[in-house]
Formats: C-alpha cells, structure tokens, sequence
C-alpha cells in the first residue's frame, strides 16, 4: 500500500471520527449532562477514566497532520500556482478551519472541561457549603463555555467536510 494511499485513509477515517464525535458531543451528549445536573460528574469522570479528553486531541492532530501532507502533495510543494487554484482554494479553506477548530477545542473546550472535572472533584472534599456552591459555579460556569466551545467546534469542522467534499469538485 502507498504512503499516499496510507495518509487518505488517515485523513478521511479520522476526520469523519473527529467530526461526527464532536457533533455528537457538542448537540447530543453536552445538552443531555446538563439536563443530568450533579450526575453528569459521573458521566464526565467515566470518559476521563477512558481518556476521551485525550484520545479525541490525538485524533484530531493527526487528522490535521495527514491533511496537512496531502495539500502539501496535491500543490506540489504549496506551489502558489495550485494553491491559487479553485480547489486549492477550497482545500485550503478547509485546513485553515479545521486547525481553527483544532486550536479552539483544545485550548478553550477542553482546557475548561477538565478544569470543570477538578473544581467539582474539589468542591467535594471540601466541608464548608458556601465554598463548595462557590466551586460548583465556578465548575458549571466552565462547562457552559466548553459547551459553547464545543458547538463552535463542531460547526467548524462539519464546514469543513463540505469544503473537503467539495474540492474535487470546483
């Protein structure tokens, strides 16, 4: 099997994984936790527990990685002439968006996430009720913005499997 063969399948495989993982997350799994209120700890600590926060960044980065080297082929080399192109264009747009969503989902969906999961692991042990309803809000406030985050990555990346769809194509 050739190199190039190897590195579309990872393209396309991890990115349909990425993108349907995150919209899953961002309108399916996100909204149903916080209806759950305080249960939706337990949900969050399960994933933690099988490294979702890690795996998904994983895939991700060699999603953009894979992508990266195919537009460096299919340009020969990030030649001006075909990245010019219509379809260079087009598949630009569309790595430029994912690594876009790449950034916002580990540096704000994520990071907020796991800093939500370690407020309410604090706001357990600890005995004063004031200061564990302060942490609480600290914690639920945090899962809103990765939320939003979350949403925001999701479109992003459905936007670009149209563009990558669609760059064959114009």
């Amino acid at each position: 099997m050739s190199f190039y063969l190897v590195m579309r399948l990872f393209d396309v495989t991890l990115g349909a994984n990425w993108v349907g993982t995150m919209t899953f997350t961002a309108f399916f799994l996100m909204p149903a936790m916080q209806e759950a209120g305080p249960d939706a700890a337990k949900v969050m600590a399960g994933l933690q527990r099988r490294r979702f926060m890690d795996v998904l960044p994983a895939i991700a980065i060699v999603n953009v990685l894979s992508g990266l080297w195919l537009y460096w082929r299919f340009t020969g080399g990030f030649d001006a002439t075909i990245s010019g192109s219509p379809a260079g264009i087009v598949f630009g747009a569309g790595g430029v968006i994912a690594i876009g969503a790449f950034v916002i989902g580990v540096f704000v969906m994520r990071r907020s996430v796991l800093r939500a999961g370690a407020l309410v692991g604090r706001a357990t042990a600890v005995s004063d009720a004031g200061e564990r309803s302060r942490l609480m809000a600290q914690a639920q406030a945090l899962r809103l913005r990765g939320a939003r985050a979350g949403r925001v990555v999701a479109i992003l990346l459905i936007v670009t499997t149209l563009l990558m769809a669609a760059g064959h194509r114009v």
